[in-house]
């Protein structure tokens, strides 16, 4: 979601050798514009996300749209509601459309504005054959391969999830409440392995239109560098396959241009990108965003460390080492390191001598700090329903 909010307020500074770019008049202002994001789908759950457009300058990344009425209507006069699962994300259960029908998105939000798409045909994605990878010096390069033997789809777009299990630098064995024990550390209580979620934000698109076969061979569709920490333990992508209009693809091009490949005088110029939402409430007002609808193809795949190149190694966010400390446990318990529990900058590592659990015998151990042992600041614990 985080392409969209790059395209309004796009200002460059250019060599004299490019044409200057003046930004529109109805952007020049602080005005926060509606973002639509999202495909109608037959064959699995519509998400829809709102939110507003915003400067560079600002810190906020994204400026949720909530409590706005949301639902799809066909030109046969149905209408499906959907529900705001979270702030601004907007759900429906699959909708299995009738391909013969057009269907188009209506918005109406907390200040009383209403917007809506223009209807679209149902155009269906073909499946995904296979999820591809080649293990490079850089990272691996993950690509897609599709057909469609009706040469119908010709235009097409991708966007994925990212799930990985990783570990932190080092495992700890002991748990300290900060005042006056460590104890060994519950199996439940456990900060080494976890998993990490990403969801891509680029647009991923590609054209079959001037090849006489609708085929799709080794279409990038991410790089995951050599020292990542997603690969060090197992790595999953699921990627969702969507068939565009030609209009559609334009769009989205365009969007691509204005948002990917900015940065030179060798570059495109920014330009405007057509969008097939409109503000019934004031036609002049400018949305974001372009509505598609169809079935979505999904695949996902596992890769492993055993799949990729010896030399890959994790680097891990900072600087990890280990330090000892010494604690005398009894009537004043003393620690070379003050530990709080929880959002201690330190945490124990292992006990070197003696045993912990033996009453008022001092004992030392190791620790190190919070990002390097506990791997529940970057992860959840939690499995996906899907790991395997």
């Amino acid at each position: 979601m985080k392409r969209w909010q790059k395209y309004i307020w796009v200002v460059l500074f250019l060599a004299a050798c490019k044409k200057p770019f003046n930004l529109p008049a109805q952007l020049s202002d602080n005005s926060k514009f509606l973002v639509i994001e999202g495909v109608i789908s037959s064959n699995d759950s519509t998400f829809i996300r709102l939110s507003r457009t915003k400067k560079v300058d600002t810190l906020k990344t994204i400026i949720p749209e909530s409590g706005a009425h949301v639902s799809v209507e066909s030109d046969a006069n149905g209408s499906y509601a959907l529900t705001e699962l979270k702030t601004g994300t907007y759900a429906v259960g699959p909708l299995n459309l009738d391909a013969s029908r057009k269907y188009r998105l209506r918005v109406k939000t907390a200040d009383g504005k209403e917007y809506a798409s223009d209807f679209v045909a149902v155009k269906n994605a073909p499946p995904i054959d296979t999820i591809g990878f080649t293990a490079k010096a850089a990272g691996v390069q993950i690509y897609v391969n599709a057909h469609d033997d009706a040469n119908a789809t010709r235009y097409y777009r991708w966007d994925y999830t990212e799930d990985w299990q990783f570990h932190t630098k080092y495992r700890s064995a002991y748990k300290t409440n900060g005042i006056d024990s460590i104890k060994p550390r519950r199996l439940d209580q456990q900060v080494y392995d976890c998993f990490g979620h990403d969801e891509s934000n680029n647009v991923t698109i590609a054209s079959t239109a001037k090849l006489s076969k609708d085929l799709v061979y080794q279409a990038p569709i991410t790089v995951v560098p050599a020292n990542s920490e997603k690969i060090e333990t197992k790595y999953c992508i699921s990627v969702k396959q969507y068939a565009l209009t030609a209009d559609a693809y334009n769009f989205w091009e365009n969007l691509q241009k204005n948002t990917e490949k900015l940065g030179s005088i060798f570059d495109v110029l920014p330009s405007e990108t057509e969008s097939n939402f409109h503000c019934i409430s004031n036609p002049a007002e400018l949305v974001v965003g372009y509505l598609s609808v169809g079935n979505v193809a999904f695949k996902r795949v596992f890769i492993t460390p055993s799949q990729l190149l010896a030399s890959y190694s994790p680097q891990y966010p900072c600087y990890c080492e280990i330090d000892t400390a010494f604690f005398s446990p009894g009537p004043t318990q003393k620690s070379a390191l003050i530990l709080v529990p929880d959002n201690s900058p330190y945490i124990p590592l292992i006990a070197l001598y003696p045993v912990p659990d033996v009453l008022g015998v001092p004992y030392a151990f190791t620790y190190s700090t919070i990002l390097c042992v506990d791997c529940t600041i970057r992860g959840t614990k939690r499995q996906p329903p899907f790991w395997k």
